[in-house]
């Protein structure tokens, strides 16, 4: 746009404006002027019509896209391998690392909300009661929950501790949530559903990733990840996060329930024989103190004593999977894990 031409319209309408308003008694019609003046001014003004021309072209080129092409998003935990997400048989919806950004959550709980027919009810500041199609519960026994294939239930207390399942957001690639039974695929538990939290690869994790920050809730936190290579086939990194949140307020009682934890881990990705062979092996380990208020039975008077008191908690996991490429359609993996678990809390 020609801004000596522009300008020049916009001096002409000006003193025109000042015309007019020499002839108007009432001062609403003043008002209203101004902001007929105040909006050409905004139609007219060349960096407003740039940027408006920049979304018009950003809204034309997704119309461009087909319906087949906005599908077009691969999913694994359907039928065990690779599919479109259009091509499915099943309500399967893909949290992306996008949607995770954009919300600011802070836990894996809390990004499962972002999932329609999940129900994620905050118990305290340090439990969740989460649940597919209405079935929700503190462990979540009906549902199977994987973090990269390696289920997370532990027969510890037949379910899932939320509270333990933690990571680096940023290394998030995906969770996919199937809403209905994956008994015929994945086994037990699989009831009313399958949560598969999918992590980024090594090599899509490269360079250094630091986060810090505090206040009133989150008292403070902090993480530190490093990604690197070591010649053209082997993809690494490494990662260390803590936090310290407060307590929830609790009418009638104290609050209790303030937690801390801090966790570390590493990946790494090999290709061999020019990538029909690959090598994962990653590992994680934890450990922390959440506050928790409980029933504490006895076989005496008064049979039942309110205890609180800090829980104990840490554990580690190791998981190791070789996938091997046969052709286009078909592959062969093998995956082996460790996984531990302790706990000690005033019940048990």
């Amino acid at each position: 746009m020609n801004y000596a031409l522009w300008l020049r319209w916009f001096m002409d309408l000006l003193s025109k404006f000042t015309t007019f308003r020499t002839k108007m008694a009432d001062p609403i019609e003043f008002y209203i002027c101004i902001g007929l003046l105040i909006f050409a001014f905004l139609i007219g003004n060349p960096a407003v019509a740039l940027s408006s021309a920049q979304s018009q072209g950003s809204l034309s080129s997704l119309k461009q896209l087909s319906l087949e092409q906005l599908m077009d998003v691969e999913v694994t935990s359907v039928a065990k391998k690779e599919q479109r997400l259009a091509e499915t048989a099943a309500a399967i919806y893909v949290i992306t690392q996008e949607e995770i950004r954009r919300s600011g959550v802070t836990s894996i709980a809390e990004a499962l909300r972002l999932a329609p027919g999940v129900q994620v009810s905050r118990i305290d500041s340090n439990k969740w009661s989460i649940g597919v199609r209405g079935f929700g519960s503190r462990l979540s026994r009906s549902v199977l929950v994987l973090i990269d294939g390696r289920s997370v239930y532990t027969p510890l207390f037949a379910g899932v501790y939320w509270e333990v399942q933690d990571m680096l957001l940023e290394d998030i690639e995906r969770i996919e949530v199937i809403r209905g039974p994956g008994g015929t695929i994945w086994g037990a538990n699989a009831v009313d559903g399958v949560i598969n939290i999918i992590t980024k690869s090594a090599s899509e994790t490269q360079g250094l990733l630091a986060t810090a920050g505090g206040g009133s809730e989150e008292k403070g936190f902090g993480s530190l990840r490093y990604g690197g290579k070591i010649g053209q086939d082997f993809s690494y990194r490494v990662y260390g996060k803590g936090f310290r949140r407060d307590a929830q307020f609790t009418p009638h009682v104290s609050d209790f329930d303030d937690w801390q934890m801090g966790q570390g881990g590493f990946r790494g990705d090999w290709n061999l024989n020019k990538s029909n062979n690959l090598l994962t092996i990653q590992g994680d380990i934890y450990g922390g103190i959440s506050g928790q208020r409980a029933a504490v039975s006895s076989l005496s008077a008064p049979f039942s004593t309110i205890v609180q008191k800090d829980a104990d908690l840490s554990g580690m996991n190791l998981l190791s999977r070789w996938t091997r490429t046969l052709s286009e359609s078909s592959n062969l993996a093998l995956q082996v894990y460790y996984d531990r678990t302790f706990r000690r809390e005033p019940t048990f």
